[in-house]
């Protein structure tokens, strides 16, 4: 006991620098959550108007827009500069947003405010996540980096509950109080990154070594922990790229792999239409049958608490749970309620009086508190965490990059497809979903409870799909059949190759990670140039072999 009131009191550096570090997710989930209010605000209509279904849905989500495009570079940026600088320098950006946002007494200086919030947020948002990946101790990497996505539920709803309350105000400030609100904890953000320990993984990447050492004690980590993992990592020193090539080099054949999964992930868990829920539930309730009053209470006040609630038994498992299991038993669940809110409204079994429409709003909130529970809470970790060291931010920060321009397609176009069909869109997001699942089940390794550097290993087997191909072709080699010429074509090749490769000193290749490694033997240095788990995997091959 004594010993958990003393982490209580003084807890350890890198659970200080996490809990800081995830303002950047509070203001994410702040926006959200007063984003909708204000636009139906009484004193912001009368500054500018009555915004026209379209308009409202670009201002809405031009946060979404304006925050792509910097996410695809800010990731090189941020190996050059170090995660904490271009924190920073977003969080700045987006103190200047709120402030023009605050201030606005026309719509086009509002657009501009909320423009560069989004550029802001870019810079920062998937920094962050790989900052509290790179310094977190491998037991509690996961509950760290969910304390980010804690705070974007509490974000939401403190917006909302923020909105309720000044919208008693009469005046102007009703509307302008939640920008204050965001820009004073912008620029909060933006100050605790100057006194924050720089990341010892980047700096271990950069060549200072010394340094990653003292900043390693200041998080408190593990010394036997740090040393093991990284202290005395093998990777290569890089000068920083440019930026084309910068982007280029994360598509390279040795991380590609990494990099289309974390794409895919973070595309796809927009896609499962989250936002369309959270933006649009009044629209939902109201299209199930429910009175307008009744859907605006369901949809902003009881829907936030119901998700900052699930996020904290989340928050507590996220290292009890597996990754994979997180994100294939909840994508099923979300799979299950989409599609079935579908049927039922394809089916036209939904009325204003009937039944049916409860069952609709509770599979509506089950598929939000599903969300908040395993997509919510895994997918930004993994995408960060199965890049090796020199990609990292930048894979990262373009999957990011692809979350923001699905997020902000799902926004804009959620009302459209409602408009023309009551159970297309619920089918598209739920198929999709499925979709997603199933792509998963055959190629997402676990990750949770290893190191940063011993994931990468995870990547230099055959993923399980492979697995299934390869035995199959085996089985048809076997009898005698080559399908479609393939294998023949491609054994015939294979054997040339290794002829070749051989030479004369009878020197062997080996597929190291979809690379194909040269071994000359023990003693040749024929491990420089790769990392510790390609070594490891040579001396396997070479064990094998003996």
């Amino acid at each position: 006991m004594a010993s958990v009131f003393k982490k209580i009191v003084n807890p350890p550096g890198y659970v200080v620098a996490s809990s800081l570090i995830s303002i950047g997710g509070f203001l994410n989930g702040y926006d959200t959550g007063s984003i909708g209010s204000v636009t139906e605000m009484k004193f912001f209509q009368d500054t500018f108007g009555e915004l026209t279904p379209i308009m409202r849905g670009f201002t809405v989500s031009l946060i979404m827009l304006t925050g792509a495009f910097p996410s695809f570079f800010a990731g090189q940026l941020a190996n050059r500069y170090g995660h904490l600088s271009i924190i920073m320098a977003g969080a700045l950006v987006f103190t200047v947003g709120a402030a023009l946002q605050g201030g606005a007494y026309h719509l086009p200086m509002f657009l501009s405010g909320r423009a560069l919030g989004g550029l802001g947020e870019g810079l920062w948002l998937s920094n962050c996540y790989v900052y509290v990946s790179e310094i977190s101790p491998s037991a509690r990497r996961g509950v760290l980096v969910s304390i980010s996505q804690l705070a974007t539920t509490t974000g939401l709803c403190a917006g909302y509950f923020t909105c309720y309350g000044s919208t008693k105000i009469a005046s102007s400030i009703s509307w302008r109080l939640p920008y204050i609100v965001q820009a004073a904890f912008a620029l909060t953000l933006a100050v605790s990154t100057w006194f924050l320990p720089t990341s010892p993984r980047w700096l271990m990447l950069s060549g200072k070594r010394d340094e990653a050492l003292k900043e390693s004690d200041r998080l408190n980590l593990s010394r036997v922990e740090a040393e093991k993992d990284f202290l005395n990592s093998t990777n290569e020193l890089h000068a920083a790229p440019s930026t084309l090539e910068g982007f280029l080099i994360i598509f390279r054949r040795q991380y590609r792999a990494r990099t289309m999964l974390a794409l895919f992930i973070l595309g796809m868990v927009q896609l499962s239409g989250i936002d369309g829920v959270l933006f649009y539930a009044p629209t939902l309730f109201a299209q199930a049958g429910l009175p307008s009053q009744s859907a605006s209470f369901l949809a902003s006040g009881v829907s936030a608490i119901l998700i900052f609630a699930v996020s904290i038994p989340a928050f507590l498992v996220a290292d009890r749970v597996g990754r994979r299991t997180s994100i294939l038993v909840g994508g099923s669940g979300l799979a299950f309620c989409m599609i079935v809110i579908g049927s039922l409204y394809a089916s036209k079994s939904v009325h204003s009086t009937g039944p049916v429409r409860w069952v609709v709003v509770v599979l509506i909130f089950a598929f939000a508190l599903t969300y908040a529970f395993t997509w919510a809470v895994s997918a930004k970790l993994y995408a960060s965490e199965i890049q090796p060291a020199r990609t990292r931010a930048a894979a990262s920060c373009v999957a990011q990059g692809v979350n923001f321009l699905t997020n902000w397609l799902v926004a804009f176009t959620t009302p459209i497809f409602l408009a023309k069909s009551s159970f297309g869109a619920y089918f598209l997001f739920g198929f999709l979903t499925l979709g997603t699942v199933l792509v998963l089940t055959a190629y997402m390794p676990e990750t949770r409870g290893r190191s940063l550097e011993d994931i990468q290993s995870a990547f230099h087997h055959r993923p399980l799909a492979r697995s299934w191909m390869y035995h199959l072709r085996k089985l048809f080699s076997r009898s005698g059949v080559s399908p479609a010429g393939s294998e023949g074509a491609r054994s015939d090749r294979s054997s040339l190759e290794l002829n070749t490769m051989r030479g004369a000193n009878g020197s062997t290749p080996i597929d190291v990670g979809g690379l194909l490694v040269v071994d000359g033997g023990a003693g040749t240095g024929i491990e420089r140039g790769v990392d510790s788990a390609a070594a490891d995997r040579i001396t396997e091959v070479r064990a094998v072999a003996a």
